[in-house]
C-alpha cells in the first residue's frame, strides 16, 4: 500500500464524486490513515475552499462519514475537525441554495441525535447555516467556463511517470491487502456466531454475552481495517493503470517521432545515394569519352 502523502489526498478529493461508494471509499482510506488525521483535514479544508460550488457539499459527506465511522477506532477525526467545522459551514453556507442547505441541517440533525460533539456546538452550527446569505445565480456565461474549466482540466494530457516511479508502484502492490493471506485466515476463522444471528438463541448467561459482544467488536474492527487497505489497494490500483496508460502513451509518442526521424533520415540516404551513383556513373562515361577522343583525335 502506497504511503499517504499530501499530493495523494488532493489527487483523491479531486476525483471525489458525489456517489455514497465515492465517498465511502475515500473514508476508508483516511480512516485507515488516521494518524495523519491533523493533515488530511488540514488538506481537506484548503481543498473544500477551492472545489467548486456544485461540489462543496460532497466534502461536507466526506468529512461526516470520516468523523462518524471513526469513532470506534480513536478520536482523532472528531477532535481534528472541530475547529474547522465553523469556517467550513459557514463557507458551503454561503455558496449553497436553499436545497443544499437543507442537506446541511440533515447532518447536522443526525450529529445532534448520535451525540457527535456537544449540542450547543451543534446548534452555533445551525445557526450558521441558517442565517447564511443565498448566494447570487450565476450567469450562464459563468456556468459555460466553469464547464470549458472542467473539459480542458479531464482532457489535458498528463505528464507521464517517471519509469522509477512506475517500477516502484507495482513493487508496493506486491504487499497489497489482497495477497495478506495471515488477516484472511484470521477473518475465515471468525467463530459463527459472528455471523449467524440466529445463534444468538444458545447465549445461557450475561457473561457468555458479554465475550460474544467482545468478540464482534473485534470482528468489527478487524473487518474495518481490511476494508479501508482493501479500499486503498483498489485506489491504488486504479492510479496504477492511469500511470500505465499515461507510460504506454508516452512510449509511443516516442516510438512515432523516432520512426518519423528514421523514415526522414532514410530517405535523405537513399536520395544521396542515387545522387552519388548518378555522378559516379556521369564520372565514368565522361571518362571513357575522354580516352576514346585521345585514342581517335577528331579532324577537323
Amino acid at each position: 500500500m502506497s504511503a499517504f502523502s499530501e499530493s495523494a489526498l488532493e489527487k483523491k478529493l479531486a476525483e471525489l464524486s458525489n456517489s455514497q461508494q465515492s465517498v465511502q471509499t475515500l473514508s476508508l482510506w483516511l480512516i485507515h490513515h488516521r494518524k495523519h488525521s491533523k493533515t488530511i483535514v488540514m488538506v481537506w479544508h484548503r481543498e473544500l475552499k477551492k472545489a467548486k460550488p456544485s461540489r462543496k457539499l460532497t466534502f461536507l459527506y466526506l468529512a461526516n462519514d470520516v468523523i462518524q465511522n471513526s469513532k470506534k477506532k480513536g478520536p482523532e477525526f472528531t477532535k481534528d475537525f472541530a475547529p474547522v467545522l465553523v469556517d467550513a459551514f459557514s463557507h458551503v453556507s454561503s455558496e449553497s441554495d436553499e436545497n443544499c442547505k437543507k442537506h446541511l441541517e440533515r447532518v447536522l440533525a443526525i450529529w445532534q441525535e448520535r451525540m457527535v460533539y456537544e449540542n450547543n456546538f451543534i446548534d452555533q452550527l445551525k445557526q450558521i447555516v441558517s442565517t447564511e446569505k443565498k448566494t447570487k445565480k450565476r450567469t450562464f456565461e459563468q456556468i459555460q467556463e466553469e464547464d470549458d474549466d472542467e473539459y480542458l482540466s479531464n482532457n489535458t494530457p498528463k505528464q507521464p511517470p517517471e519509469t522509477e516511479d512506475l517500477i516502484k508502484s507495482l513493487q508496493e502492490l506486491e504487499n497489497a491487502a489482497s495477497g495478506d493471506a495471515a488477516v484472511r485466515q484470521k477473518i475465515a476463522s471468525l467463530p459463527p456466531e459472528v455471523q449467524d444471528v440466529s445463534l444468538l438463541d444458545k447465549i445461557a448467561d450475561k457473561e457468555s454475552a458479554d465475550r460474544l459482544s467482545k468478540t464482534v467488536d473485534e470482528a468489527c474492527m478487524l473487518l474495518a481495517d481490511y476494508n479501508g487497505r482493501l479500499a486503498a489497494e483498489l485506489e491504488d490500483r486504479k492510479q496504477l493503470a492511469r500511470m500505465l496508460a499515461d507510460y504506454i502513451r508516452s512510449q509511443n509518442e516516442i516510438l512515432a517521432e523516432k520512426e518519423r526521424k528514421l523514415e526522414v533520415r532514410n530517405f535523405f540516404s537513399l536520395v544521396t545515394f542515387f545522387f552519388v551513383l548518378k555522378h559516379s556513373m556521369f564520372l565514368g562515361c565522361w571518362g571513357k569519352y575522354l580516352n576514346i577522343t585521345v585514342c581517335f583525335p577528331l579532324r577537323s
